[in-house]
């Protein structure tokens, strides 16, 4: 392992702490620093390097869990909690209902999306695509009265259909928080709480996501490439704990129509400067 190995890792790394929870598409942006500036496919092979951009998703997780560790420790029933209390919280069935649609298409389509998606022109698509379903959950919610203020408030029907809505995310370039959090605020959420769900139900779909594809390429892998994933893993953590506590704090405030704007932006730029 060399020094531009650990620098590529820890630069994707910083890219996906950035970018996981912020309705950007953090592997639509490690796809397209990665093609345009390290080519990582060339130091161990496309299918270590498509693995290595969903396993250091998990360096954001294990963010997420030490955030919401309360939440997940009540989920779960580690908690000692009252009758009442159970009945009037988020409960585990509900983001299970949430994980279901993306869960089953993305181990339906996963050979597909790897081979024929994980490109800049696919990406542009989805961040494009994406900016104007976000545009379109705000100028709804404008017109709507909001009814769920809180996780504890969310019924099975809306977290089904957040579900079906985050199924867009097994695009690249349309981001999973995107998706998620538009589909959230049309059904009445705001946005702090549609963020919320959100990330409680990354945990598990990123994870599974990971553990597959560790699997799947698992004969591809040398102990050459475990400093590079381990430095992705670490750099992607820590920027994510910083990240993730300054975007809730944000997006009630300025909703979705920046990220909208910048996704399009972004797109058009690297489509006039670079292709």
């Amino acid at each position: 392992m060399n020094l531009w190995e650990i620098f590529v890792a820890v630069v994707l790394g910083i890219v996906e702490g950035l970018t996981e929870f912020a309705p950007v598409s953090s592997t639509g942006h490690m796809i397209i620093f990665d093609d345009l500036l390290f080519q990582s496919k060339d130091l161990f092979g496309a299918p270590v390097a498509n693995t290595f951009k969903i396993v250091i998703q998990l360096g954001s997780i294990l963010a997420v869990v030490i955030i919401f560790r309360e939440r997940f420790i009540s989920l779960l029933g580690l908690k000692k909690e009252s009758a009442e209390e159970k009945r009037t919280k988020l409960k585990l069935t509900q983001v299970i209902v949430g994980l279901l649609p993306a869960a089953v298409l993305g181990l339906l389509f996963e050979d597909y999306i790897d081979e024929y998606l994980f490109s800049i022109h696919t990406v542009l698509i989805g961040l494009v695509i994406g900016a104007f379903l976000m545009l379109a959950a705000d100028f709804v919610q404008r017109k709507r009265t909001i009814t769920t203020e809180t996780v504890d408030k969310i019924t099975y029907k809306q977290a089904l259909l957040v579900g079906l809505i985050q199924c867009l995310s097994l695009w690249p370039g349309f981001s999973r928080s995107g998706s998620t959090i538009s589909g959230g605020v049309m059904l009445g959420m705001n946005h702090r709480t549609a963020s919320d769900f959100t990330f409680i139900m990354a945990v598990p779909i990123m994870a599974g996501a990971s553990g597959l594809s560790l699997l799947k390429n698992w004969e591809h892998f040398t102990l050459d490439a475990l400093p590079f994933f381990i430095a992705g893993f670490i750099s992607a953590f820590v920027v994510a704990l910083i990240s993730i506590r300054f975007f809730l704090s944000l997006i009630n405030k300025i909703k979705l129509v920046p990220f909208a704007i910048y996704r399009i932006i972004l797109a058009a730029v690297i489509y006039f400067v670079f292709l």
